[in-house]
């Protein structure tokens, strides 16, 4: 028996809320995985790389963006102040990592890329990063990752919708 649909989620008595143990292990859980496969990220990316983990993610915004990042648009997909990435930014400027510019459609920002030296140390860093995770996981099957894919990505969804203030990427 399903329940209305409102806005791509059920209103049926499946998704009542309902406050149990078993949920708030769940998060637990999650919440526990998460900081226990950032710790090791953190602790390679150092012992590999000298880098610390925000640095690595201000790369990895701007690999995904070649035309270049406003500071206030890294800031916003980091989910962070402009005073922390400011600082990071700077440091990967004096190193040739990234180029700041004036923004054309903004003449009170810039606009940062990465440069051809910056993607290909992202990318080194970027595919030691992918095998670390590989290797984390490599004890669940291909139809497991693809389950837990699936149930944590159902499950961001009710998140999200649970206020209607966040983004869902």
């Amino acid at each position: 028996m399903g329940g209305i649909v409102v806005g791509g989620l059920s209103t049926g008595p499946e998704n009542d809320i309902r406050p149990t143990k078993d949920t708030l292990k769940l998060w637990l859980r999650a919440l526990s995985f998460t900081s226990m496969v950032e710790q090791r990220v953190r602790s390679r990316l150092h012992a590999d790389f000298g880098v610390i983990l925000p640095r690595f993610d201000v790369m990895a915004a701007l690999y995904d963006a070649p035309e270049g990042l406003s500071m206030s648009e890294i800031s916003c997909w980091l989910k962070v102040s402009n005073g922390n990435v400011t600082s990071l930014v700077e440091r990967l400027d004096r190193e040739g990592l990234v180029r700041r510019r004036n923004n054309p459609d903004d003449r009170c920002s810039q606009l940062v890329r990465l440069t051809d030296v910056g993607r290909t140390t992202f990318e080194e860093m970027a595919e030691a990063h992918e095998g670390w995770i590989a290797s984390m996981l490599s004890g669940l099957s291909e139809e497991e990752v693809e389950q837990l894919k699936y149930l944590l990505g159902k499950a961001k969804k009710f998140v999200v919708n649970s206020d209607g203030k966040e983004e869902y990427r």
